[in-house]
């Protein structure tokens, strides 16, 4: 486990800068996702996201190894936690991850048993609103219950059964009723993910199309590097003129 202690998981989120850029590594290998977060970290990528694919794929090992090979980049684990929240969050928090993702779909004490650890670890919680109907209310909750961040989420296969479905339609209202910060994922062209920062997110994640495929859970363009660079520095500029 690489799991270090509270100084150092407080040290990484503490010395967090707003906007953030995160990649998410939806692919099915440690060795892909090491591959695709090297060159995301060279083009200046703040966060790494261990991807719910890769998580299920080759269990919170590529959490620990994300963190062995990337000792001072903040780590999300998007295992999207629906029960044993407590449990699983220390699982996540012990492979060395600083944020961890729970549903907001789960029951209310999934949510508070999940944050309950994570203070305990000094880690951080995300809620993800994917299938949430009163994303609104629900966000409010999350705030309520302790929730350190937000997702505005369309899902892989809502997007693919509902063309034109996009978490742009709910991230105003979601950003006006919380005060913790949000990000919008889910199918996201690179330019609306920047979009999305002027609609009041914090966080813009980058994943499908770019960096990983959106038919199925492995690499993308292999030139995205190029491509995260720009993103990169047009988020870096945002920072310098907030």
């Amino acid at each position: 486990m690489y799991w270090t202690g509270k100084s150092l998981v407080s040290i990484r989120l503490s010395k967090t800068t707003y906007p953030v850029v995160q990649v998410s590594l939806d692919v099915e290998t440690v060795d892909k996702a090491l591959f695709v977060a090297e060159k995301a970290v060279a083009a200046g990528v703040d966060w790494l996201e261990a991807g719910t694919p890769l998580i299920l794929s080759e269990g919170f090992r590529s959490v620990s190894s994300l963190r062995k090979r990337f000792p001072d980049r903040v780590i999300v684990s998007d295992q999207k936690s629906m029960d044993g929240g407590g449990l699983e969050t220390e699982q996540a928090a012990k492979a060395g991850a600083d944020v961890i993702v729970v549903m907001a779909a789960a029951h209310d004490a999934t949510i508070k048993e999940a944050v309950k650890y994570a203070r305990k670890y000094d880690v951080a919680i995300m809620a993800d609103l994917l299938a949430v109907k009163d994303k609104v209310s629900r966000a409010k909750q999350m705030e309520e219950f302790g929730v350190d961040y937000i997702i505005v989420h369309t899902g892989f296969d809502e997007r693919h059964y509902n063309v034109g479905a996009s978490p742009l339609s709910d991230l105003p209202d979601i950003v006006k009723a919380v005060k913790i910060p949000v990000q919008a994922v889910g199918g996201l062209t690179v330019e609306q993910a920047v979009e999305t920062l002027k609609m009041g997110a914090k966080l813009i994640v980058v994943g499908a199309p770019l960096v990983t495929r959106d038919d199925k859970f492995d690499v993308g363009d292999e030139r995205f590097d190029v491509v995260l660079r720009e993103v990169v520095r047009k988020v870096k500029g945002m920072r310098l003129a907030s």
